[in-house]
């Protein structure tokens, strides 16, 4: 799928001409719909994606809108890994947070000159900046006992050996080789968008929260980072309730969310209620790790 039709959610907030004056409107960009349409997250890739999608985001601001951004990490931070993976006998691995915190900002860059680009091309400047934003989770979240959110690449199972001989949890996933898994715990609160709402309410497009914000915990009245990764879908919604945002739009790299995906049964789903997602999720349409989060 191209990043024009990928970015099409983006473009039909405010399509049938309601005026967007000051309404807050947080989107979250998925990481695989910042990448080329084959999954390459080469830089080259992903700088044309990012510029594609601010093209419309850009439009959205210049009518008005009080736009946040949040994105996805899973390809940028699975590349960080494998150079983790590739040079840990020559430099110490660095933990996952250190990789979400190094995303948000690499990726919050390219997203911030891509769209002073746009806005300047449509004569409607306006200060974009990026939060490098911390999230906190429970020490005691149950995802910390039994990982089971896969990160990186396949490896060969002597290989998994030896990266689990440093702290890793890795697991087979039948003829594709083993993965590295971590927690995925619940996110309970954005600790920095304070920050965010203080730059929005000046007036900046604020990129808050990227990768679903660098996971950390409170211990002994401190806190400190953990090896996990928050989803991105789950920390969105609530940075845009604690940017007081009337739209969220999750936008991602396929048409629909699919009532019996994979099934002869399959059904699109465009326009829906609270009730029915929830009927439908507690009988299993939606997988954990993709549409889950976002029908959550």
């Amino acid at each position: 799928m191209s990043a024009a039709r990928r970015a099409a959610s983006v473009r039909a907030v405010g399509r049938n001409g309601d005026s967007l004056d000051g309404e807050r409107i947080l989107i979250a960009l998925g990481g695989n719909a910042m990448t080329a349409p084959d999954g390459s997250a080469t830089p080259a890739a992903q700088a044309a994606a990012i510029e594609v999608a601010m093209r419309h985001v850009a439009e959205l601001v210049a009518a008005g809108a009080r736009v946040a951004l949040t994105h996805g990490n899973g390809p940028q931070v699975g590349n960080l890994l494998i150079k983790n993976q590739l040079a840990a006998a020559v430099v110490p691995p660095v933990p996952l947070d250190w990789c979400g915190a190094q995303t948000q900002a690499t990726v919050g860059v390219m997203i911030m000159n891509a769209l002073e680009r746009a806005l300047a091309a449509l004569g409607a400047p306006r200060p974009v900046s990026t939060v490098v934003t911390r999230t906190l989770v429970d020490a005691a979240d149950p995802g910390f006992a039994d990982p089971a959110k896969p990160v990186g690449r396949y490896f060969p199972a002597d290989e998994a050996r030896r990266f689990a001989a440093l702290g890793e949890v890795w697991r087979p996933f039948g003829d594709r080789g083993w993965r590295r898994v971590v927690a995925s715990p619940e996110p309970l609160d954005i600790l920095d968008a304070g920050a965010a709402m203080l730059l929005l309410d000046a007036g900046h497009v604020v990129v808050a929260a990227g990768g679903g914000g660098a996971p950390v915990v409170r211990a002994g009245g401190a806190l400190r980072g953990v090896e996990a990764v928050v989803d991105k879908d789950l920390a969105a919604q609530l940075l845009a309730c604690r940017l007081g945002a009337s739209t969220l739009v999750i936008a991602t790299d396929v048409e629909h969310a699919v009532a019996g995906f994979g099934t002869p049964a399959a059904r699109p789903l465009r326009r829906t209620t609270a009730a029915e997602l929830a009927r439908l999720a507690a009988a299993g349409h939606f997988a954990a790790g993709s549409m889950g989060p976002k029908v959550e």
